[in-house]
C-alpha cells in the first residue's frame, strides 16, 4: 500500500467513524461505507474539506446484490456506489451505501455534484432506485412505457413485452414476448481443462 493510500484510509476512517462510516483498502482502492442517512453530509465534507477535496464525481452506479457470491450475500439487496476524484490531491475514493430492500430510496447528490444527474436517472431506470430531490427523475435508456427495471437480478432475460411499430395504427405497440426461453447446454463436457482439450479417451462430438 502506498503512503498516500494509507494516509487516505486513516484520514477517512478517523473523520467519518462517528458518522457510522467504515473504511477499507483493497487492490489499491479505498472504499468508504456509510449509512444512507448520512449521505449528503458525508458528500459535502468530501467535496469541501481540504484534506479530501473530491471535487469530481466520475461515476455513480447501483448494484443488486441478491445473487452476489452465489446467493451467499446476507446484507441489503441494493447499494449505490459513488466514484470520486480529487484533482488537487491526485486521489480516488469509492463511496458506498446500502438501501432498504422494499423501498430503495436515497437522497440525490445532484446539488453537490451536477454530474450525478444522468447517472441517477440511469440507476432509477435500470434498478428502480429512487433519488429524493432529483430535479427530473425519469427513464433515460428504456422507453417511457417500459415496465420493470432490467438490471435487477429477477428481471427475465427475454423481458416482459416486445415493442414494434404498427403501420396500420401508426404508432408503437406492445405485445407479449414471442422469443422462447433457451437454456444452453454444452455439447461436450471436458473433465480435464489443464491442456485445453478433452481428457484421455474422451470423444469430441462437437
Amino acid at each position: 500500500m502506498s503512503d498516500s493510500i494509507q494516509k487516505l484510509v486513516e484520514l477517512t476512517a478517523r473523520r467519518f467513524s462517528e458518522m457510522g462510516g467504515s473504511c477499507r483498502q483493497a487492490l489499491g482502492e479505498v472504499t468508504l461505507e456509510i449509512p444512507r442517512e448520512q449521505l449528503l453530509d458525508v458528500c459535502t465534507i468530501l467535496r469541501d474539506e481540504e484534506p479530501f477535496s473530491f471535487e469530481e464525481l466520475i461515476d455513480l452506479c447501483a448494484v443488486d446484490y441478491s445473487e452476489f457470491g452465489d446467493g451467499a450475500w446476507d446484507g441489503a439487496r441494493f447499494g449505490v456506489v459513488y466514484h470520486l476524484l480529487s484533482i488537487r490531491n491526485n486521489q480516488r475514493l469509492r463511496l458506498r451505501t446500502f438501501l432498504d430492500d422494499q423501498q430503495p430510496l436515497i437522497d440525490s447528490v445532484v446539488g453537490i455534484w451536477a454530474a450525478a444527474n444522468w447517472f441517477e436517472r440511469e440507476a432509477f431506470d435500470l434498478f428502480g432506485i429512487l433519488f429524493e430531490g432529483h430535479p427530473d427523475l425519469r427513464r433515460i435508456l428504456t422507453d417511457y412505457g417500459f415496465i420493470g427495471h432490467p438490471f435487477r437480478k429477477d428481471f427475465p432475460l427475454t423481458g416482459n413485452v416486445e415493442m414494434r411499430y404498427d403501420e396500420e395504427k401508426r404508432r408503437v405497440i406492445y405485445e407479449p414476448v414471442s422469443v422462447e426461453t433457451r437454456i444452453n447446454i454444452p455439447r461436450v463436457i471436458r473433465h480435464d481443462h489443464r491442456f485445453g482439450g478433452a481428457a484421455d479417451g474422451e470423444k469430441n462430438d462437437a
